[in-house]
């Protein structure tokens, strides 16, 4: 795939902000506590976190690691609390407010569709919620994440000796037992994320989850 141009990444994020501002709106207070995708975030909590990286800059990331000693999970935790008002329709609002804004962190901007599309099935799997997705962004998210270490957040190492699929768009990578899915669920699962058990399939399926399982 081409690498997509940073107009083109930042319309797609915007899109999906929006998509997501519009899910949300009518939430109980009940299903704002809905434990999500993300171990130990409810869905309130994972909100704030696309709150406070819409709000991050390069400096401002900077500053915050080194505050919080280098530790990523420490400065994710203090982000949402920082961002998370005790009325999730301020929240909601906050994310509406920086719904348009192109900062982030110093990292690959496809990052940011990363984000968007995994925090937003994050969000919305547990809630019953389902989007059909733009297929070009979450391929170009994908891509991201199967260059990406696991170290860092990727799915490289996942999926060594395995032949990826995507079902929905014109994707193939790898040699090897083939794994098929939607765009979506490759993304999620090489993302550490679960997904149903009728979503992958192929004689390598088994193999990817069961490593995505211990990872």
């Amino acid at each position: 795939m081409t690498p997509q141009p940073a107009s083109s990444i930042w319309s797609a994020v915007h899109e999906e902000r929006r998509a997501l501002i519009q899910d949300l709106e009518n939430l109980s207070a009940a299903q704002w506590q809905t434990p999500s995708l993300c171990p130990g975030w409810d869905v309130h909590d994972v909100l704030a976190h696309l709150v406070d990286t819409a709000k991050t800059t390069r400096l401002g990331f900077i500053r915050r690691l080194l505050a919080a000693r280098m530790d990523f999970d420490r400065d994710n935790t203090a982000g949402v609390f920082r961002e998370r008002a005790q009325d999730p329709q301020i929240t909601l609002a906050a994310f509406r407010s920086v719904q348009s804004r192109k900062s982030g962190p110093p990292v690959p901007l496809a990052t940011r569709l990363v984000e968007a599309v995994v925090h937003g099935e994050d969000i919305r799997r547990p809630l019953g919620i389902v989007r059909t997705y733009p297929v070009a962004p979450v391929l170009a998210a994908l891509q991201h994440q199967l260059k990406t270490s696991v170290k860092i957040g990727g799915g490289k190492e996942l999926v060594d000796g395995l032949r990826l699929v995507a079902t929905d768009g014109p994707f193939e990578l790898g040699r090897g037992d083939e794994v098929r899915g939607s765009s979506v669920a490759l993304l999620l699962t090489v993302s550490g994320r679960p997904v149903r058990d009728d979503e992958l399939d192929g004689g390598g399926s088994g193999a990817l989850l069961k490593r995505c399982s211990t990872s």
